[in-house]
């Protein structure tokens, strides 16, 4: 059976920009493309829409083949915090929805595809996506179709935005990124974009491309296509 692969950035803005277009450039030429999760705010006052230059880029990307994922509206997940959609109710999450969906048209961005900062939502989120139009979530442990309910067990395996980004546990990551692909399955990876600058995390993610790419892993992005498979779409 042959297996996925899906990398996925976040935390993309005018100062994470060049490491995570370098990045991405070195993905391209392994013919990787990426799913860049996008929130229209990020801690520290920044707002995607001051940001033309930014903007630009991943209209580009996502004219290129990448995918724009919704990531959130206003709030990053970190070790001490659960994430933005973790633990609302239904009716506070539709109004962060609309509100981060309205940046995301306005700027020609607009996607129907969702992973919650931490990857983590609450059962009010999850509810209120389809309302709002959304398509596929991208979740923790699963990647739900939204519309048919179909669900595709696989979990992420991260640097960054919640997760560990010590040395140990970027070789960790490695080697159950490889035990995945030799099995078939699906190799989801994420890293949060103001790690591409450190080597280590860096080359983690390379190594995990390779390996994945090595064993026969098609390389994807999220993705909701009507009247197919969820395996195909994702």
């Amino acid at each position: 059976m042959t297996g996925q692969l899906l990398v996925s950035v976040s935390g993309i803005s005018e100062r994470t920009l060049p490491d995570v277009a370098a990045f991405c450039e070195r993905l391209d030429s392994r013919g990787v493309p990426v799913s860049l999760l996008v929130a229209p705010r990020l801690k520290g006052g920044y707002r995607l829409g001051a940001d033309t230059g930014t903007v630009e880029w991943l209209t580009q990307r996502r004219d290129g083949g990448d995918a724009i994922v919704l990531h959130g509206f206003d709030e990053a997940a970190t070790k001490r915090r659960r994430g933005e959609f973790a633990t609302l109710p239904g009716h506070e999450a539709n109004l962060r929805l609309l509100a981060a969906d309205r940046v995301m048209d306005h700027l020609g961005l607009r996607t129907r595809l969702f992973a919650a900062p931490g990857w983590s939502v609450s059962p009010g989120t999850a509810a209120a996506l389809p309302g709002r139009g959304f398509r596929l979530l991208a979740g923790l442990t699963e990647i739900t179709d939204l519309v048919r309910g179909t669900v595709v067990r696989s979990r992420v395996l991260g640097i960054g935005e919640g997760f560990l980004t010590e040395p140990w546990w970027c070789r960790t990551l490695v080697l159950s990124a490889e035990r995945i692909a030799r099995r078939g399955g699906i190799v989801r990876v994420a890293v949060a974009a103001r790690h591409l600058r450190k080597p280590g995390p860096q080359q983690a993610m390379l190594d995990v491309v390779d390996l994945a790419l090595m064993h026969g892993c098609h390389p994807a992005v999220y993705r909701w296509r009507p009247y197919r498979a969820l395996t195909d779409a994702a």
